[in-house]
């Protein structure tokens, strides 16, 4: 039962984190000019627009994940770098927004609603059952949406990142034509290594897997590190401890 409520919360939070992502790059980049992803049919909150099956598994499933990119032409905004930069970063903006909603949400749900009546939600298995899935789904929307934050923002092709690199350099940068070459590449072996030290880790009794786990350190860089702001105020509000996390 366990599995299928996370297996439910991840498919839920993996829609509440792509779909808005990548509205929100359609959005912005019209306001900049640009109407490719609009005329496309990509100007919208409809998940199944904007899904890649794919990535929408192995993000359910890992985390880490990828949705269909919008496709914008950089050629039709009034301020090419401008229009490129606000672009790419609307997408993890829009993602620390919506984390940043639904961290109090889990809070009220778990803390004030399930924990509080505890008693009441054993004696019901379906509402017991529903409610953990809605405060399981909120707070991975919080923790995907912050992996999602910083993950993006790695400087690599095609990632946001690489898009905010592009709208501050040349074309004939080495750097940027390094990280355009080979970021898929890039990208491909990360999520191969981190696949493979959950295999060990879960298989294993090999203790020392989980410090060679890259992108594992990416999630709890974001989730502890970027994300606190986010537990800390909300924390601090609903009178939770506030700790700043070790490493």
């Amino acid at each position: 039962m366990e599995e299928i409520i996370e297996l439910l919360a991840g498919v839920i939070a993996v829609i509440f984190i792509f779909a808005p992502h990548e509205f929100a790059h359609a959005f912005v980049a019209y306001k900049c000019g640009d109407g490719t992803a609009k005329f496309q049919g990509r100007l919208t909150l409809n998940p199944i627009k904007h899904l890649d099956p794919v990535g929408f598994v192995m993000c359910a499933v890992t985390g880490f994940g990828w949705a269909k990119p919008v496709p914008i032409n950089p050629a039709n905004f009034k301020n090419y770098r401008k229009g490129l930069f606000y672009t790419a970063i609307a997408g993890v903006i829009a993602n620390y927004l919506i984390a940043f909603i639904a961290y109090p949400l889990f809070l009220v749900i778990y803390k004030y609603v399930y924990s509080a009546n505890y008693a009441f939600f054993l004696d019901n298995q379906w509402l017991d059952f529903i409610v953990k899935v809605v405060y399981n789904s909120l707070f991975l929307i919080y923790a995907y949406g912050m992996s999602v934050f910083v993950f993006n923002l790695l400087p690599v092709f095609p990632l946001d990142g690489f898009r905010v690199v592009e709208s501050f350099t040349r074309e004939v940068n080495p750097v940027r034509r390094f990280l355009r070459v080979y970021g898929t590449y890039i990208l491909l072996i990360l999520v191969l290594e981190s696949f493979l030290c959950g295999v060990l880790q879960r298989y294993t009794d090999l203790p020392f897997v989980e410090y060679f786990d890259i992108l594992g350190w990416v999630g709890w860089f974001a989730q502890n590190i970027i994300g606190f702001p986010i537990t800390a105020l909300w924390n601090a509000i609903f009178g939770l401890p506030v700790t700043f996390p070790m490493w």
